[in-house]
């Protein structure tokens, strides 16, 4: 296979990624118990910083879109470095290896710290960004 497709499923896998780190990670509902009480408490805390009331839940709402908008300008990255990779993979070949990496990071941490799926979808990313970088070919030279 070309590296356009492997970028073009990493593009996809990727979106799904941050649609559904939106739906369920940002905007899901807390379980009633321990989960809603701890989200209570996050809420509840509020202080001053830099000139601004804040409070944990700030940050973690904060964080969490921060994610999803990141996944998101990722997804339209992969897209766009395909169309490129369609005429010359070879010449983005280097920010394959970048991605690949960050995407590997990204699931250790999804392991530590969330569940599998997230780490699952991440390992399936950067397989498709190695798999790009090692399907990449250089442009043939026409005398």
């Amino acid at each position: 296979m070309k590296p356009l497709v492997f970028l073009r499923v990493a593009s996809v896998l990727t979106l799904i990624h941050a649609l559904l780190h939106t739906i369920g990670g940002v905007y899901g509902s807390p379980e009633p118990g321990p989960q809603l009480a701890a989200v209570t408490v996050m809420k509840a805390n509020q202080f001053l910083l830099m000139g601004h009331t804040r409070s944990y839940w700030n940050f973690y709402m904060g964080m969490g879109l921060g994610i999803s908008i990141s996944l998101t300008m990722e997804a339209l990255v992969f897209w766009v470095l395909s169309s490129i990779a369609r005429h010359d993979s070879w010449r983005v070949r280097p920010i394959y290896p970048v991605f690949a990496a960050g995407y590997l990071v990204f699931a250790v941490n999804s392991y530590e710290h969330f569940f599998p799926a997230p780490v699952i979808v991440e390992i399936l990313i950067a397989l498709c960004l190695a798999s790009a970088f090692f399907t990449s070919r250089p442009v043939a030279v026409r005398v």
